[in-house]
């Protein structure tokens, strides 16, 4: 069976998106649906190419039990667009990024991450970078929120559960 495929965007793959990718690979592990859903994350720009996450985010997501040391930036590459099932941007800036560089055939894989938030009325994740570290804290509540609803969905989008329990 083919993996169902997750991709977070942000601009330089160092913040929002390497903690998207913690978080939903740590609902997707407690779930036990691990062998059937892939997570990654990516970058529209290249400007931290083969970086850590930033320290900052790092530090957060430590807190809350998530490492992010393995994790490196990669900008996003055609084949992305193909290979995942999901390719979700932080926000709008980034998502018509990655709707300029999609087919139209490819487009319809594309959304924002915060649609799959219950408790978030925001429909972007902010970018923290240039904040301090309560923006950090902020963005792990929003993503936990929008990784939730998005398991929710793919569980009952694909019929997982049956599987998982089955």
């Amino acid at each position: 069976m083919k993996k169902i495929s997750v991709l977070f965007v942000c601009m330089g793959n160092i913040c929002r998106s390497p903690t998207a990718q913690a978080v939903f690979e740590s609902f997707v592990q407690r779930s036990g649906l691990a062998q059937a859903i892939q997570v990654d994350s990516a970058g529209t720009h290249a400007y931290h190419l083969g970086s850590q996450p930033d320290q900052r985010s790092q530090q957060a997501a430590l807190g809350r039990g998530l490492d992010l040391t393995q994790q490196r930036a990669r900008k996003i590459q055609a084949a992305d667009f193909t290979e995942f099932d999901y390719v979700l941007a932080m926000d709008l800036q980034n998502l018509r990024a990655l709707q300029s560089y999609a087919q139209a055939k490819q487009a319809q894989n594309l959304k924002l991450f915060m649609e799959f938030a219950s408790r978030w009325r925001e429909r972007e994740v902010p970018d923290p970078y240039y904040g301090g570290s309560q923006g950090f804290e902020r963005v792990l509540d929003m993503i936990e929120d929008a990784s939730e609803g998005l398991l929710a969905h793919i569980i009952r989008q694909h019929s997982l559960e049956r599987e998982r329990l089955g």
